[in-house]
């Protein structure tokens, strides 16, 4: 039931930014996230972990969503497919997962564009709108990403949305079926500019 819940009542969770519009995956996205996610798996893969062999399916699908529903029952974690503002296509998705409470009050970010989309501004629309979301209405203190060293427009787009470079963390995530090297990032609230 908590995931019937949770996609009828995604409403307060639209997330508006320049030019783009978050809002949590719903079931009916199938289609144009499956069709999308094809067509830039060789864009997408030297930076994600290995795509299991199901993993465009549509049993895959709601597996991820209920995982999602779980994750934003218990504030683990805020999926969010990221929509062109024009005409509400899918551009790509963005995550803030790990949420951390306490003396913490830190969440990690995630983010992936579809090949048609790279590099026209829908991803630093996004991490600027979910970074409000993460400071305004969350009240988290910190937000973190990380990027291979490789990724070199990763990097510049985390950069130019204010987040610092902290340094190297060795064979931080298996991805693409290898331990890798990330560069890790932070922003702090105060950091943000959003008062």
């Amino acid at each position: 039931m908590a995931l019937l819940d949770w996609i009828s009542s995604d409403a307060a969770l639209v997330l508006e930014g320049e030019g783009v519009r978050l809002r949590p995956p719903r079931s009916n996205d199938y289609a144009e996230w499956s069709e999308l996610r094809a067509l830039s798996r060789d864009f997408l893969q030297p930076w994600e972990p290995t795509w299991p062999a199901d993993d465009l399916s549509r049993a895959a699908f709601r597996r991820r969503l209920a995982a999602y529903a779980r994750d934003m029952d218990a504030g683990a974690a805020y999926p969010f497919f990221v929509l062109r503002a024009e005409d509400d296509r899918l551009v790509g998705g963005l995550t803030l997962s790990n949420v951390r409470r306490g003396v913490a009050q830190s969440a990690s970010l995630g983010y992936w564009v579809g090949r048609p989309y790279a590099r026209q501004g829908y991803t630093l629309a996004a991490v600027r709108a979910a970074t409000r979301f993460a400071f305004e209405r969350l009240r988290l203190h910190r937000l973190e990403a990380a990027c291979l060293p490789s990724n070199a427009p990763s990097r510049a787009l985390l950069l130019k949305a204010g987040f610092r470079e902290e340094g190297t963390a060795r064979a931080y995530l298996k991805i693409n079926g290898g331990w890798r090297d990330h560069l890790l990032f932070g922003l702090l609230e105060e950091e943000a500019g959003l008062g």
